[in-house]
């Protein structure tokens, strides 16, 4: 949508497969998760750019797609939830344990190894970048005009 390049989507029933097609010359591209990235590199994959906003540090010569797309910045991510009507107090220990989990430094470390990056905050700045999230891709599905099948 920001470049106006036209790519095809070919899907792939999970990562082994998409990585073969793209190693075997069947396909010329691959946005790929990081953890899958390094094994592809390593297997001969040459990597062009990474999609976070900001250089990964296990590739740090590979730039950001940014770089060449100003504003462009895309990456996965996880979070915990809890049914709506959770306690409050429930709410607050189980943030300020997974708070503490992330600040752990060997916890820290595979995150990394595996192209991860906390992001520690309260359930208020979640609850933000969930919104944030949903506006973004919003415009994604209404541009593409997608709909569910």
């Amino acid at each position: 949508m920001m470049t106006s390049v036209d790519i095809i989507h070919v899907p792939f029933r999970g990562g082994a497969p998409a990585l073969t097609a793209l190693l075997g010359g069947q396909v010329q591209a691959y946005f790929v998760v990081a953890s899958t990235a390094l094994v592809g590199i390593k297997a001969g994959m040459r990597p062009l750019a990474v999609t976070t906003a900001t250089r990964w540090a296990a590739l740090p010569d590979v730039p950001t797609l940014g770089e060449t797309v100003p504003g462009y910045g895309v990456s996965v991510w996880y979070g915990v939830g809890a049914p709506k009507n959770t306690p409050r107090e429930i709410i607050e220990k189980l943030n300020k344990e997974i708070n503490a989990g992330l600040a752990d430094s060997k916890i820290k470390a595979q995150l990394s190894d595996l192209g991860g990056t906390p992001f520690a905050g309260s359930p208020g700045d979640f609850g933000k970048f969930i919104a944030d999230e949903t506006e973004t891709w919003g415009k994604v599905v209404r541009a593409a005009n997608l709909k569910a099948d």
